[in-house]
């Protein structure tokens, strides 16, 4: 679907919603996407892009920022703690915040660096034992944790459960950052955010509705 497309999704989702035109950020997620589309996207004049893998974004996205200026790049994939080092380097902000060793990770960095990349903590709304995130019931904790630590967080993100309305999830991640003052929530990937904007979507997060299927990761 055109990227064109996508926006004016968006800016109708916006008007549905009562919300301002504009309020919305798209993020393009781009992991294992061929050049030649990512490309594409860059001369359309998208600037904000998502990866999942610290690596893979290492390695392609200098040469497209000398080309393309003013990129933004967020994170939207787990994070080890031991690729830390080289998140804060690269990208502007970081999703998935979900651990407390992360975060006191990133709090070291932060200090010794005098900056830190902006932050959002991950939720794991549906309490699936496979999928990072913070329990919901452990979310203000850890967020007021993060906070002693000076750590600059924006706000929460969340990936509901395949197969499951995703609605209830994005109502539930918008109550928790509201109780604890955090304006951002990212919610809503290709196939529902539309619904993510109903429910207070700052930024939603489209790869393949962009992009196409992506093709398999390389072994």
């Amino acid at each position: 679907m055109p990227l064109s497309d996508i926006r004016a999704r968006i800016a109708e989702a916006e008007t549905a919603a009562g919300r301002a035109a504009g309020s919305v950020t798209l993020i393009a997620v781009s992991k294992i996407q061929p050049a030649a589309r990512v490309e594409a996207v860059l001369d359309e004049g998208q600037r904000i892009f998502g990866e999942n893998y610290v690596q893979e974004a290492a390695l392609k996205w200098p040469a497209w920022r000398a080309r393309w200026p003013g990129v933004s790049l967020h994170l939207i994939g787990p994070l080890q703690t031991n690729k830390a080092n080289k998140a804060v380097e690269l990208f502007e902000t970081i999703q998935t915040l979900d651990r407390p060793s992360l975060a006191e990770k990133l709090a070291r960095l932060a200090q010794g660096r005098g900056t830190s990349p902006e932050l959002f903590v991950q939720v794991n709304t549906g309490a699936e034992p496979q999928k990072a995130g913070i329990l919901p019931d452990m979310a203000d904790d850890f967020i007021a944790a993060c906070r002693m630590m000076d750590l600059p967080l924006a706000g929460l993100m969340c990936i509901p459960p395949d197969g499951e309305d995703p609605a209830p999830h994005f109502a539930h991640l918008a109550r928790i950052a509201e109780r604890n003052g955090l304006a951002g929530l990212s919610m809503g990937m290709s196939a529902d955010f539309e619904t993510a904007i109903a429910h207070g979507a700052t930024h939603v997060r489209v790869g393949s509705a962009i992009f196409g299927a992506r093709s398999p990761r390389p072994a």
